[in-house]
C-alpha cells in the first residue's frame, strides 16, 4: 500500500489541528494498534495508531471498536503515562515515514514532563514506541532483539531508522533529483524511487506517467523537464494541495495516493476523499476487523485445531483397539478345548492339536501354550483374555462414541471461530472452551456476562427469525427464547447455526420457511453450495440431552427443504 512517507507529511495539518487537545482514554484494540480519545473545546476525536504488517498508518476514526476485557500491559503502561495529558503536536523529519507525537503531562511528583509516541511505519518493521521526555524507550509493540543493529527495548535510548541517503523532495529542488535520477539506467520510475525519499512505487509511476505519458517509460534525456514539473506538482500536492484518492475493484479496496491516480485506466474505479482520515477509515474497515477478529482468536484456532487432531488420533487408536477384539470368542473357544482335551496335554508342551468340535469339519487345531503353566492355567489364561477383551469392546464403543461426540462438537466451535464476526464472539466461544474445560481459566474473576446477542431478521409476514453464530448463542435462542411452537431450523448434517422463526405455531408461508432456510444454509459451512439440505421442525421436538456441552441438541419429527443460499 502506499502509506509512504509523503502520505504521513500530508496527513500532518489533520494530526496537529487536535494540539492542544487533553487525552481522555487510550486503548489497545489488537496487539499492534493504539487508540487514544482526544478532547478539548470544540474538538473530539480517536487518533488510531496501527502498526499492523498491511495497514499500518495513522489518522483520525469515526469506527467503534471492541476492546479487550482486560487491558494489555502496554495498554496499562500508555495510560499510566499518557492519561489526562495534553497533545502538544505531531512532528516529522522530512519525509521519513517516522512521526512523532508530543505530549506534556504532570508525573508523580507533580513535575511536568513531555513524553512522546513514536511510530515507525517501515514496511515490515513497523512499530508502536513509548518514550520519556529524555528519549528513553519505555516500551514497545514489537520489541526488538538484543542483538540487532537497532535495539527497541524499554531502558535503551531511541536511535532514528538509518538514513538511505535519499533527496527529500520537500527539502531540495526538483531539477536536483531529476539530475540524479538521470544517472540511472532502466525505467524512469524505478530510478526515481531510487533516488527520491518518501515516495511509493504507485506515486513514481504516477509521475512518470504524467511526464512522459506511459508509466514504465524508460529514463532518457528526453522529457526530464516534463519530469521536473511534475515533481514541482508532487510538492504541491504534498505540502498543501493532497487528492486523497483509492482505488476499488469491484467493491474491493486495492490501493491509495495523496494525488489522482491513472495509471490503471478503468481496470480500477477510483474515489476521491476530503480528507486522509476519511480515506483510510473507509479502506480498512473490513480488513481490519478481520485482522483483529484472526488476532483475537489465533491462539483459540490453534488449540480447537490441536484437541481436534487428538480427538481424531485417539479414536482411530480406539477403532483399532476394538478391531482387535474381533477374534475374542477363538480365546473361548481355545479355553474350552483345552479343558476338553486336559487328558492329552503334558506339563511343559508349548502347543497341542486337538479336533475342534466347534467346526462342522472336525478339523484339527493347534492351539499355543504357554510350557511355564500347567494346562489348566493355559485354559483358565485363555478364558480370562477372552472375558478382558469382551469389556473391551462394551468399553470401546462406548468410548468410540465419546470421540465422536467430542469430534462434532470441536468441530462446531471450528467452524464458530472460522465464522466469527466480532471480537465479542471470540469471547464467547473462549468463555465455552473454559466453561467445557478444554481452556484453564486465566484468573479468578470472571468475566461479566452478557446476554448473548443473536442476530435477527423479520420475515415480509412480520415474524422475528434469530441466528444464532456460535454455540452459546445457537444453546440461548433454542432453550431460552424460543417457544415450544416456534419453528427451529438447521442445516442437514452439516455444522452451522440454529435458526428460530418466532410463529408460536401459527401457519408460515412457504416463502417464509424458505427464508429462513436460506438463512440457515448462509449460515453454515454449505454457504458456497447449492441444493442445501436444511431441517425443521417444531422447537417442542428439539432437546438438549444431559450433560451435552454448548450448541448440541437431538430432534425428531423433522421435515426437510433444499435451498440455495446464493440466491437470497
Amino acid at each position: 500500500m502506499a502509506f509512504d512517507g509523503a502520505f504521513l507529511h500530508t496527513l500532518l495539518p489533520e494530526i496537529n489541528a487536535a494540539a492542544g487537545a487533553r487525552v481522555e482514554k487510550i486503548y489497545e484494540p489488537s496487539r499492534d494498534e493504539l487508540l487514544i480519545h482526544l478532547k478539548s473545546k470544540g474538538f473530539s476525536g480517536k487518533l488510531l495508531i496501527c502498526a499492523r504488517n498491511g495497514s499500518a498508518r495513522i489518522g483520525f476514526t469515526d469506527a467503534a471498536f471492541e476492546n479487550p476485557a482486560v487491558p494489555p500491559m502496554f495498554c496499562m503502561l500508555a495510560r499510566k503515562i499518557f492519561s489526562s495529558s495534553r497533545f502538544i503536536g505531531a512532528r516529522q523529519q522530512g519525509l521519513e515515514r517516522v512521526l512523532e507525537l508530543h505530549f506534556e503531562a504532570v508525573n508523580e511528583l507533580g513535575d511536568t514532563v513531555s513524553p512522546k509516541i513514536i511510530c515507525e511505519f517501515i514496511g515490515g518493521s513497523n512499530n508502536i514506541i513509548l518514550c520519556d521526555n529524555s528519549g528513553k524507550i519505555l516500551d514497545a509493540v514489537n520489541r526488538s532483539d538484543i542483538t540487532a543493529r537497532r535495539v527497541i527495548m524499554p531502558g535503551c535510548s531511541y536511535e532514528y531508522p538509518e538514513n538511505r541517503g535519499k533527496l527529500d523532495l520537500t527539502a531540495v529542488y526538483p531539477a536536483e533529483i531529476v539530475n540524479a535520477a538521470a544517472k540511472r539506467e532502466g525505467e524512469a520510475a524505478s530510478a526515481l524511487l531510487d533516488v527520491c525519499d518518501g515516495v511509493s512505487p504507485l506515486v513514481c509511476r504516477e509521475v512518470c506517467l504524467r511526464a512522459f505519458g506511459q508509466s514504465d517509460a524508460l529514463i532518457s534525456e528526453n522529457g526530464l523537464e516534463k519530469l521536473a514539473s511534475q515533481l514541482e506538482t508532487l510538492r504541491e500536492s504534498i505540502d498543501n494541495k493532497p487528492c486523497y484518492t483509492a482505488l476499488y475493484e469491484n467493491g474491493t479496496p486495492k490501493d491509495f495516493s495523496f494525488v489522482d491516480i491513472n495509471q490503471y485506466g478503468s481496470a480500477y474505479t477510483k474515489k476521491h476523499y476530503n480528507s486522509g482520515s476519511e480515506m483510510l477509515d473507509e479502506f480498512y474497515a473490513e480488513r481490519d476487523n478481520a485482522a483483529r477478529i484472526k488476532k483475537q482468536s489465533g491462539d483459540l484456532l490453534k488449540t480447537v485445531n490441536n484437541l481436534l487432531n487428538r480427538a481424531r488420533r485417539r479414536m482411530n487408536l480406539r477403532v483399532k483397539d476394538l478391531e482387535e477384539t474381533k477374534d475374542r470368542e477363538k480365546l473361548r473357544i481355545f479355553g474350552e478345548l483345552i479343558k476338553a482335551n486336559i487328558h492329552n496335554v503334558k506339563a511343559g508342551d508349548t502347543e497341542v492339536t486337538v479336533s475342534n468340535y466347534y467346526d462342522e469339519n472336525m478339523s484339527d487345531i493347534t492351539i499355543p501354550l504357554d510350557s511355564a503353566l500347567s494346562p489348566a492355567a493355559n485354559a483358565a489364561k485363555y478364558f480370562k483374555e477372552y472375558k478382558k477383551r469382551c469389556a473391551a469392546s462394551v468399553s470401546l464403543v462406548a468410548l468410540i462414541e465419546s470421540d465422536k461426540a467430542e469430534i462434532e462438537y470441536l468441530d462446531s466451535v471450528l467452524y464458530s471461530l472460522e465464522e466469527a464476526a466480532n471480537l465479542s464472539d471470540t469471547e464467547d466461544i473462549r468463555e465455552e472452551l473454559t466453561e467445557a474445560g478444554y481452556l484453564r481459566a486465566k484468573n479468578t474473576k470472571k468475566r461479566k456476562k452478557n446476554v448473548p446477542a443473536a442476530e435477527e431478521h423479520i420475515s415480509r409476514e412480520g415474524y422475528r427469525i434469530l441466528v444464532g453464530h456460535n454455540n452459546i448463542q445457537n444453546d440461548y435462542i433454542t432453550t431460552r427464547l424460543a417457544d415450544k411452537n416456534d419453528t427451529w431450523l438447521h442445516t442437514k448434517n452439516i455444522h452451522g447455526s440454529h435458526v428460530i422463526i418466532k410463529n408460536a405455531g401459527g401457519d408460515i408461508s412457504e416463502e417464509t420457511l424458505l427464508f429462513a432456510a436460506k438463512l440457515a444454509a448462509k449460515n453454515s459451512r454449505a454457504k458456497n453450495s447449492s441444493n442445501v439440505p436444511v431441517d425443521y421442525t417444531p422447537v417442542r421436538y428439539v432437546k438438549k440431552p444431559a450433560g451435552s456441552k454448548a450448541g448440541m441438541v437431538i430432534y425428531t419429527t423433522n421435515k426437510t427443504v433444499y435451498v440455495t443460499p446464493r440466491e437470497e
